[in-house]
């Protein structure tokens, strides 16, 4: 009877211990906790309470590791890293570069999106005003920004689309809306870079987006715009930090929305993946995260807050193809080095371009000065800090004009220099390309980091100065760094196209046929080669 009295006791102790443990591990997640190792965009720290929820609710523990977006997707493609989901600003950049690991039958990780947020652009409030003022209907584009950027109206921060998710994502919407087509990216869409005068108003970088806020806080002298997500733009004027809000501007061509997915990396944790994406999505937890981070809802059901009611424009497409958002991170390039190129125009002045052809390049001269106000014409134009030199010629020099635009009054100079009726009868085309390579190599050896290109306008063939093969043994002897500048050929009326098209090919450029009435498209559609 004792025996059975204390094995009933003993009984009753495991249940109560049990009943315990279970307790326990239900209110404060303990043994029966799942952690799930999450690898994250910097910009999800502002998660952490709406995941101490989820662990409350659902015993799953995400542990995030965050990362930028380019060391996140390179440490997904080569594998081994240990993690069981991934949780990006964007995966659109880690599937193309899976594809070109694997091929087209790359194994792709199971995605949902959890929230939204497109990249916009802050703007300091009496800067959007005056923008808004010069613009009709006061809807400010991608290219308008463009714009004020090459003059230097507009100064803006941006993280370093090397390595930042919204970088990334800002760049391809700024040269989607550039190239103008209206569907992704093509490579013949990135084979010259058209934003070299957007990139010139980049005054301020940073490698995450919340470093970036930091620093325009710190420094606000340096930038009077901001490009990044909504959500980082509303929290800040939220936060106090400014003193006064920034206007937020969605820009009237489009921009791309960030849906930030949640990756299943390891199928063997499919069952707490599933409980995770179950949680996050029900309609009550999409309000909660609305609330907390001011990222819009993927669910549709979910009424938005006033702030996060503002319509998008169309949405621009991400592009299907990695070379191109490789080639065009690649023209972007290092936004902490100040933007500054170099071009040289060689303008062929012999009597045949009188009247109507110089007509056409003077009204080619003024829209790239700014009176083109057309979406090409804005991303085209010539920038603040962007050094040209331009040389008239005939049958030798006839005068040599290199500004460093500064403003205005620096493109006026160049304009009335080129509006001089000084012609010559002979063409001495190739002398006038050799001057044009000494200039670029007298350049480069005293800033080698710039980028240095030719253009060389022409109506009529070679009948002075240098043969074709004489200027090509010379250009062979110049230095490595010269013999890399290429040469743009614009060709009018009668001008040879052969030979134009072999200086063209052994330089690396590319020849553009024009009339007098489509030179100033002509020389928009070799801008930013080179």
């Amino acid at each position: 009877m004792k025996r059975r009295t204390q094995t009933g006791i003993l009984a009753l102790c495991l249940v109560l211990v049990a009943a315990w443990s279970a307790l326990t591990a239900c209110s404060s997640g303990g043994d029966d906790t799942t952690t799930l190792h999450v690898l994250a965009s910097p910009e999800l720290a502002d998660m952490r309470p709406v995941l101490d929820d989820l662990e409350h609710d659902t015993g799953v523990r995400l542990d995030l590791d965050y990362r930028a977006a380019n060391d996140a997707d390179d440490l997904l493609v080569d594998g081994g890293h240990g993690y069981d989901l991934a949780w990006l600003s964007s995966d659109r950049s880690l599937r193309l570069k899976l594809k070109k690991k694997g091929g087209s039958g790359a194994a792709v990780p199971l995605s949902t999106p959890v929230m939204r947020s497109p990249v916009v652009i802050g703007v300091t409030r009496d800067l959007a005003q005056r923008l808004r003022e010069q613009v009709p209907g006061g809807r400010l584009s991608w290219a308008d920004i463009a714009d004020a950027a090459a003059t230097g109206t507009v100064r803006f921060g941006m993280v370093d689309p090397r390595h930042s998710g919204s970088g990334l994502v800002a760049l391809v919407g700024v040269a989607t809306a550039a190239a103008g087509t209206g569907s992704a990216l093509r490579p013949e869409d990135v084979s010259c870079d058209r934003l070299r005068g957007f990139r010139s108003g980049q005054t301020l970088t940073a490698d995450t987006s919340r470093e970036l806020i930091d620093a325009f806080v710190k420094d606000g002298q340096r930038a009077n715009a901001l490009i990044t997500y909504e959500s980082e733009l509303l929290a800040l004027n939220k936060s106090g930090r400014l003193s006064q809000p920034l206007d937020i501007v969605y820009p009237a061509d489009g921009t791309v929305l960030s849906d930030y997915p949640l990756l299943l990396l390891d199928d063997g944790r499919r069952a707490a993946y599933d409980r995770v994406v179950d949680w996050l999505t029900r309609e009550s937890h999409q309000r909660e995260i609305m609330h907390r981070t001011l990222r819009r809802p993927v669910s549709p059901s979910v009424r938005r807050t006033p702030e996060l009611s503002a319509p998008l424009a169309n949405a621009l497409y991400f592009p299907d193809d990695l070379a191109v958002v490789e080639r065009l991170v690649a023209d972007y390039g290092d936004p902490r080095r100040p933007a500054g190129d170099r071009v040289v125009f060689l303008l062929d002045f012999s009597g045949s371009m009188r009247g109507e052809r110089a007509a056409a390049l003077r009204a080619a001269f003024a829209g790239l000065s700014g009176a083109d106000s057309s979406r090409t014409g804005k991303f085209a134009r010539f920038y603040e800090g962007e050094r040209l030199t331009v040389v008239r010629f005939g049958g030798g020099v006839l005068g040599e004009r290199t500004v460093t635009v500064r403003g205005p009054d620096d493109l006026r100079n160049l304009q009335a220099f080129i509006a001089r009726d000084e012609y010559d009868g002979d063409t001495a085309l190739w002398s006038a390309l050799d001057h044009g390579y000494r200039t670029a190599a007298a350049a480069l050896r005293e800033a080698p980091r710039q980028s240095v290109s030719i253009v060389l306008m022409t109506d009529g063939e070679n009948n002075a100065g240098l043969t074709y093969d004489q200027f090509v043994r010379r250009y062979r002897a110049l230095e490595p760094a010269a013999r890399r500048v290429r040469t743009y050929p614009v060709r009018l009326g009668e001008a040879d196209a052969g030979p134009l098209r072999r200086v063209a090919a052994a330089t690396g450029g590319r020849v553009v046929d024009a009339d007098g009435s489509s030179l100033p498209e002509a020389f928009k559609e070799i801008r930013g080669c080179g």
